[in-house]
């Protein structure tokens, strides 16, 4: 078998050498072509609820808080199922809709019903949505340094000027800071829907 294609290879040259010039050649257009996705997010198409209700117990949030938002959200086209948590003075509801479920389209009906529901939440206790984007869309890291400025300067720099010019790019969903015992801000852009190059 291996004899045949050696011997076939050395008689149509020709053939052999434009095959491997037009697979060298598809090669290098898909190479700048493709959409990359260095970490594939396989999370599934979910929306968040958040909700605080300070000072409260898991039992009382989930009685008064979590309960009535789970019911409310679970009739909601699309819905696949609803996962909520409760905890100390905070409640986390997932609403996980079908794939072929536009995810903006979802975040506009929960907006809707969260609407409706708002009348029958306990006296300051407000839902909202979580950001559309998931951890694993996190693509640009990047530090504010300084010699110069304390950590409280760094982190003002961070959150009154580098954060709203982030925030403008397109595609950039939101900017998260941290920081460490050092004298520099860590911060995160998380994107949606963003291609390598409208990224950069």
């Amino acid at each position: 078998m291996i004899d045949r294609i050696i011997e076939f290879s050395l008689k149509n040259r020709f053939i052999i050498i434009a095959l491997y010039l037009f697979l060298a050649g598809w090669g290098f257009w898909a190479l700048f072509h493709t959409p990359i996705d260095a970490i594939p997010d396989l999370s599934e198409n979910q929306v968040i609820v958040f909700t605080d209700w300070m000072g409260r117990s898991p039992q009382e949030v989930e009685d008064q808080v979590t309960y009535p938002l789970t019911v409310n959200l679970q009739g909601l086209a699309g819905v696949k199922v609803v996962r909520s948590q409760s905890a100390f003075g905070f409640s986390m509801i997932n609403v996980i809709f079908e794939d072929n479920v536009d995810l903006y389209f979802a975040r506009t009906r929960i907006l809707e019903r969260l609407t409706l529901v708002s009348g029958t939440m306990p006296e300051g206790v407000k839902p909202t949505l979580g950001p559309d984007a998931t951890g694993v869309g996190q693509i640009f890291w990047y530090t504010i340094e300084s010699d110069k400025h304390s950590l409280i300067e760094l982190r003002s720099i961070q959150d009154w000027f580098v954060r709203y010019q982030l925030n403008s790019v397109p595609g950039v969903a939101k900017s998260a800071a941290s920081a460490d015992g050092s004298s520099s801000i860590r911060s995160t852009s998380i994107p949606i829907n963003c291609a390598i190059t409208t990224c950069r």
